[in-house]
C-alpha cells in the first residue's frame, strides 16, 4: 500500500543495494583521502575507485558464513578490485563505514522529508487563502466558544509546519556527521585528516569527537524531530476527523466516484485517509523513543543501537514521506462546507456572544462578578430550552436593561467583531 503514496527516492534510498552503495561511497571516499595524503598509492585508489563493485547475493552468501555483514561486504568488493583491495577499509573500523554511510543515508531522507514539508505548507497555504474569512464557531473542550474562520485555522497548521521544517532543517545538521576515527575515537591508525577529506567529499561534518561511533544524542534529535513532524499530521488528521463527524459535516475528505466507504453500510463515507495518518504517527513516535533508548551504550561502543537502527532509519522516514504525501493529498482535495459552518455556528441561538455581553455590562458599571452573574443565568436558560434566543433573554432582562441599551445590545451580536485581525493574523504567520 505504501509505495502508492511514497517518494520513489525515499523508498529506494533504503534497499540493501543503496545500502551497499553508501558503504562503498565511504570508503572509495577514504581510499582516495588516504592516497591524497600519501597513505596508499594513488595508482592503488584510482584502481579501487574504477573497479570496486559488489552483488548482494554474494554478500548474502559470504555473510552465511563469516556471520558479519560488514567483513561479507569487503570480501565481496575485494574480489572485484584484486590486489589493491588489501588498501581498502586500511585503518578503519566498521563503524567509521556504518555511521557515515548511515549520516549520508539519513542526509538524503531528511532533505525528502524537507521537500514535503515544503508542499504540505504550500497546499495549507493556499487552502488557507481561500478559506480566510469563511467564518466558522471555534470550540474549546469540544464545545462551541466563539467565531473563528477556517482560514485561521489551517494559518495555525501552516505556521506549525514552518516550525516542523526549521526542527528538520537542525536535525538534519546535527545528524549528518561522520567519523573515521578508528576503534575507539583515538585516530590511532588513521590520522584525523583522512575524516576531514572523507566527510568532505560526502557533504558531512566531522564529529569533533566520537568513541567507536557517532554519538547516538544526534539520532536521537533526528528521530524525536520526526515524531514531532507525525504529531503535527496527527493534530491536522484528528481535525479533519470531527470536522466530518455526521454531526459536524464542516468539512470531508474528498470521496472519489467509484469509493466504497463500508463494507456492510453503502451510505459510509468515512476519513480513512486521516485515521490512517493518525495511526502511522503512533509509529513513528514509538521509533522516537527507540532512539531515545540507544543514546546510552556500553563505554565507547556496544552494538545494541545497530539492529533499532535498521528498523527505525527506514520505517519512520519512509512513514513520514507516506504521511506528509497523503495529507497534502487530503488537504488539496478537501471539501469545505461553509453553510454547515454557519448552521453550526447558529447552534447556540446567540450563547457564543456571552463574553462580549460580560465585558460590555463591566464597562458600564456592573462588577465582573454581577456580569457574569446576569449572562450566566441567560445562557443556561437558553442551554435548558431550545426555543430561547440568547439575544431576546438579554433584551427582556431588566437588570440588563439597566446597564445596557437596546441598541448595545443589539451591536453585541456582530460576527464581524470576531474576525476584524484576521488580516493581521494571515499577515504574520504568512508574511
Amino acid at each position: 500500500m505504501i509505495p502508492r503514496y511514497t517518494n520513489d527516492k525515499m523508498g529506494s534510498l533504503w534497499t540493501d543495494k543503496s545500502r551497499y552503495d553508501a558503504w562503498l561511497k565511504v570508503e572509495i571516499a577514504a581510499c582516495q583521502a588516504m592516497a591524497e595524503l600519501g597513505i596508499i598509492p594513488v595508482e592503488a585508489a584510482q584502481v579501487i575507485a574504477q573497479k570496486a563493485a559488489f552483488d548482494v547475493a554474494r554478500i548474502e552468501e559470504i555473510e552465511k558464513e563469516t556471520k558479519h555483514d560488514v567483513i561479507a561486504f569487503l570480501t565481496c568488493v575485494g574480489e572485484s578490485v584484486g590486489p589493491e583491495s588489501r588498501y581498502i577499509h586500511k585503518g578503519m573500523t566498521s563503524s567509521d563505514m556504518l555511521d557515515t554511510a548511515f549520516a549520508w543515508l539519513l542526509k538524503q531522507a531528511g532533505e525528502i522529508l524537507l521537500q514535503d514539508i515544503d508542499d504540505l505548507a504550500d497546499a495549507i497555504r493556499q487552502r488557507a487563502m481561500e478559506h480566510k474569512h469563511t467564518v466558522m464557531i471555534g470550540r474549546s473542550h469540544g464545545i462551541h466558544a466563539e467565531p473563528i474562520t477556517f482560514g485561521l485555522k489551517l494559518a495555525v497548521w501552516y505556521d506549525e509546519m514552518i516550525r516542523n521544517k526549521k526542527r528538520l532543517e537542525d536535525a538534519v545538521k546535527v545528524i549528518s556527521v561522520g567519523k573515521i576515527s578508528g576503534a575507539v575515537g583515538t585516530f590511532a591508525n588513521t590520522p584525523p585528516e583522512v575524516e576531514a577529506l572523507v566527510c568532505k567529499k560526502l557533504g558531512l561534518t566531522p564529529a569533533p569527537a566520537s568513541t567507536q561511533v557517532v554519538q547516538r544524542d544526534r539520532h536521537a534529535q533526528f528521530f524525536t524531530t520526526l515524531a514531532i513532524c507525525a504529531a503535527t499530521v496527527e493534530k491536522i488528521a484528528i481535525e479533519i476527523r470531527h470536522l466530518q463527524r455526521t454531526e459536524v459535516l464542516e468539512a470531508e475528505e474528498f470521496f472519489s466516484k467509484g469509493q466504497k466507504g463500508s463494507s456492510a453500510m453503502p451510505h459510509k463515507r468515512n476519513p480513512i485517509s486521516s485515521e490512517n495518518l493518525c495511526g502511522l504517527a503512533r509509529i513513528i513516535r514509538s521509533n522516537a523513543l527507540a532512539a531515545l533508548e540507544n543514546v546510552a551504550l556500553w563505554h565507547e561502543r556496544d552494538i545494541s543501537h545497530s539492529s533499532v537502527e535498521r528498523v527505525i532509519g527506514p520505517d519512520s522516514t519512509i512513514l513520514l514521506d507516506y504521511a506528509l504525501v497523503r495529507l497534502t493529498k487530503v488537504i488539496k482535495n478537501l471539501v469545505v462546507y461553509p453553510k454547515n459552518m454557519l448552521k453550526n455556528l447558529e447552534l447556540t441561538r446567540g450563547l457564543i456572544f456571552s463574553q462580549q455581553v460580560l465585558l460590555a455590562l463591566a464597562e458600564a458599571g456592573a462588577s465582573r462578578e454581577e456580569a457574569y452573574r446576569l449572562v450566566q443565568n441567560n445562557a443556561m436558560a437558553v442551554w435548558q430550552d431550545s426555543s430561547k434566543d440568547f439575544k431576546e433573554l438579554l433584551l427582556q432582562d431588566e437588570q440588563i436593561g439597566s446597564y445596557l441599551e437596546k441598541a448595545a445590545i443589539e451591536q453585541i451580536f456582530d460576527l464581524d467583531y470576531h474576525i476584524k485581525f484576521v488580516d493581521t493574523i494571515f499577515a504574520r504567520v504568512f508574511a
